[in-house]
């Protein structure tokens, strides 16, 4: 998983969900679970 300061590119994969978790944004994939993502 990637930590980075904006999740713009994982955000526009397809498959690709962006989801709120303890004040985290979190970019989950079922399609490509190769990119997931961690905002914050």
């Amino acid at each position: 998983m990637k930590v980075r300061a904006s999740i713009k590119s994982l955000k526009n994969q397809p498959g690709a969900q962006v989801v709120r978790r303890r004040g985290r944004v979190y970019v989950i994939n079922k399609q490509n679970p190769r990119f997931k993502g961690r905002q914050g």
